[in-house]
């Protein structure tokens, strides 16, 4: 079974939403950890778009609302490591895990915390442990490997196998684990490449080690659910084989994180998994901006940065081979925010900075460091004929709008100079709150927003196709 007709992107969309989902489907499912079935669909059985959403924080360790566990901590350890040494320097790698583990994290898997604490040095701890205790093939590595399948991509199928059987053995001594991670390497490298994961999947398990193919083969199976797990889904093979299942099942990212955070159980890491999966083949527009906005956290051991959305996409492109710096956003004409439409506001990027504190922003474009808002969401949304999901983003913008201004919030859009973006969703917003057409609302936004421009045809079109 093949996924739908797959949309054509710019890779580096795939991959930052590999890296950026796998850090989403953490934070998502983190406080529903070891929880019943179900739990996810039932507190939230439809969309919640307003101030509260999904990302709702809690838990047995008191999350906060986005906040991304020691699965998102530990890939950080892994990215960073990955392109301050030029590649998989495993010995840098523990280096980094034990430093980390030290600092006592909240949340980290048993397994990880003996084999980090075992005073051995790092090419025998996992294979000592394995050989005292058998049972070793927890989910532990693969939560954690999205940034070194980001960063093997491009040197094919052997390398980046070959890369993932390697970082796991570093906490995960039994084989089992390393064969997982291979193979979630592979499917990520062709869903980068703008292929179908699923279709890659008879290919990819001829290249698991033999010992270990018949038991992979079983549960990526295209009748495979679940349900016939024969261990939790804090083993290795449930916890890909439920992302497989739902990536084949879920007909976008947050289809795919409810499906699985709705098992149960080990919710964060295989959210974590689907995420990182989900992420590469349906790209970063397609993730929810109500989710991707507030995702967020600190690696313990490794000074206070909070790493927050501005930061996962910098570290996706330089895994890819980008060298270009953090984004700075120079300075505007700081146009004061004016309303356009009831409860709708419009500003440019320093008009929107220096908003009221009450305003719940919408930035569309790149704004550097984050507002002092208590609400700002992020739109995946570039002023060019290269945004491959235009439709459904504009349908998430103007969703959460719509949900916001039900809780009683001014919402200010912007964009970087106030112009073509903002005037897109300021005319998509009364198409869709009036029932105007596209000429009617292009020209009620141009006598209340005299900046509006329409240069960009591909919004035109788009704003057609809104109902």
């Amino acid at each position: 079974m093949a996924l739908s007709p797959l949309p054509s992107m710019p890779r580096s969309h795939r991959v930052a939403g590999a890296l950026i989902g796998a850090a989403v489907g953490d934070a998502l499912g983190a406080p529903f950890e070891f929880g019943p079935p179900g739990q996810f669909s039932a507190r939230f059985p439809v969309a919640a778009r307003g101030v509260q959403t999904e990302m709702c924080g809690g838990g047995a360790l008191h999350w906060a609302p986005g906040e991304f566990t020691d699965d998102t901590q530990m890939a950080l350890l892994l990215a960073t490591s990955l392109l301050e040494r030029g590649g998989l320097d495993e010995a840098d790698v523990f280096a980094r895990f034990q430093r980390w583990a030290r600092a006592e994290p909240p949340d980290i898997g048993s397994q990880t915390r003996a084999v980090l604490g075992s005073d051995r040095p790092w090419d025998v701890a996992a294979a000592e442990h394995f050989a005292r205790h058998g049972h070793a093939a927890g989910n532990g590595s693969l939560m954690r490997t999205t940034p070194a399948a980001i960063r093997f991509a491009r040197a094919g199928t052997a390398a980046t196998m070959g890369a993932a059987r390697r970082q796991s053995a570093l906490t995960h001594g039994d084989p089992s684990a390393g064969e997982g991670c291979a193979v979630f390497h592979e499917l990520v490298r062709v869903a980068l490449d703008g292929g179908d994961p699923l279709v890659a999947l008879p290919a990819t398990l001829a290249l698991v080690a033999r010992e270990h193919r018949a038991r992979w083969a079983t549960v990526l199976a295209p009748d495979w659910t679940p349900d016939r797990a024969t261990e939790s889904n804090g083993a290795v093979w449930p916890t890909l084989g439920t992302a497989v299942w739902a990536l084949r099942h879920g007909r976008d990212v947050a289809e795919v994180l409810r499906l699985v955070i709705d098992q149960g159980g080990d919710t964060d890491t295989v959210a974590a998994v689907a995420g990182g999966l989900a992420g590469a083949v349906h790209g970063i527009a397609g993730i929810p901006m109500r989710w991707t906005s507030v995702v967020h956290g600190r690696v313990p051991g490794w000074s206070d940065r909070v790493w927050w959305l501005a930061d996962l996409h910098h570290l996706a492109a330089a895994l890819d081979g980008s060298t270009a710096p953090p984004y700075e956003a120079p300075e505007t004409r700081r146009l004061a925010p004016r309303e356009v439409a009831d409860g709708v506001w419009a500003a440019d990027l320093d008009g929107a900075r220096h908003s009221p504190a009450d305003f719940a922003v919408v930035s569309l474009c790149r704004t550097g460091t984050r507002f002092e808002h208590d609400v700002q969401r992020f739109a995946y949304l570039t002023d060019d004929d290269a945004n491959s999901e235009l439709d459904a983003v504009l349908s998430d913008v103007l969703d959460d709008i719509e949900a916001l201004r039900a809780d009683g919030r001014r919402v200010l859009v912007h964009c970087f100079a106030g112009q073509s973006r903002t005037g897109l969703v300021l005319r998509a917003w009364f198409r869709r709150s009036s029932g105007l057409s596209a000429a009617e609302a292009t020209d009620a936004v141009g006598r209340r927003w005299p900046y509006l421009s329409l240069w960009n045809e591909s919004f035109t079109h788009a704003l057609e196709r809104v109902h």
